[in-house]
């Protein structure tokens, strides 16, 4: 019971509401819906009329918002990289807030049984929408080595990427990669034991970098942003929840090059009781912009 709890608690809630300041009879997008933690937390500021447009792009997690379904919330099983013609679509607006949380549900991890995590014996498969035609196996066994490698050192940023990749190509040539134990295998001995034995897994940055390659994250994300400042209106607000370096840049670069207000000087993180009772949320950094 306590592990399907953890499916839907929702990373910087409080803070998320503080910053979007939502205000009765305003609408607002949550891009990243998830179980509908942020959505449910908006739609119960923005009462009477207020409105909460939810985008999830796997279906199961859609199913699960569907579930959920409020007279003012407005479900879609899409990608937010279609942000824009469903705003339009839906006619949806004047729209005051719009949230990304760019962390992979528990439910990833803990229900999906996809290959997300190092810590179960699973297909890889990573993918958040059974649509896509890419696979985490596809990309451990068919991807070019510089390709391989550059997803992992780059996307992964992980330091020991040049052994790990070698040893996956050595791997590769005796017998197909098909699940995550035979993947931590290799990653484990391509490592230093020092590495090894660290309070966070040495397979963490080699998954997360093959994850965002078969998800197409940060493409993904960096053609999300401008279509977000397009649909706000003026004084709109913009929140982002990040969790790796690469995010985090993507999100920075996006700033620098618009004309924009941040209202976050620092990045917003969670504190202690909430790393407590979420430790996956230990790495969210919370930034909010405001359109001018």
């Amino acid at each position: 019971m306590k592990e399907k709890s953890r499916v839907h608690i929702p990373v910087l809630k409080q803070e998320v509401l503080h910053l979007l300041n939502p205000k009765k009879n305003e609408n607002f997008v949550d891009c990243t819906a998830g179980a509908g933690g942020h959505s449910l937390a908006l739609l119960e500021k923005n009462r009477p009329n207020g409105k909460v447009l939810a985008l999830e792009w796997d279906s199961n997690l859609y199913n699960i918002l569907e579930s959920k379904k409020r007279e003012r919330l407005i479900v879609c099983n899409e990608s937010y990289t279609m942000l824009e013609e469903i705003v339009e679509e839906k006619e949806f607006g004047p729209i005051s807030g719009i949230i990304f949380d760019l962390g992979f549900s528990s439910f990833h991890i803990e229900k999906s049984g996809r290959g997300f995590s190092f810590r179960r014996n699973e297909p890889l498969d990573m993918r958040y929408n059974k649509n896509i035609l890419l696979t985490a196996k596809e990309v451990v066994n068919q991807y070019r080595e510089k390709d391989l490698l550059y997803i992992i050192r780059k996307w992964g940023e992980e330091e020991y990427a040049d052994r790990i990749v070698e040893n996956i190509i050595k791997e590769r040539k005796e017998r197909l990669i098909k699940n995550t134990k035979d993947l931590v295998k290799i990653i484990e001995k391509s490592v230093p034991s020092s590495y090894r034995n660290r309070r966070i897994h040495c397979a963490t940055k080699t998954f997360q970098g093959i994850r965002i390659a078969v998800n197409g994250e940060i493409m993904n994300f960096k053609s999300a942003l401008p279509q977000s400042l397009k649909i706000l209106k003026k004084g709109g607000r913009l929140a982002v929840i990040t969790f790796h370096g690469i995010e985090e840049r993507a999100l920075l670069d996006f700033i620098d090059k618009n004309d924009v207000d941040l209202l976050t000087k620092e990045p917003v993180k969670p504190g202690a009781l909430e790393i407590n009772k979420n430790i996956r949320s230990r790495s969210a950094k919370l930034r909010v912009i405001i359109k001018k």
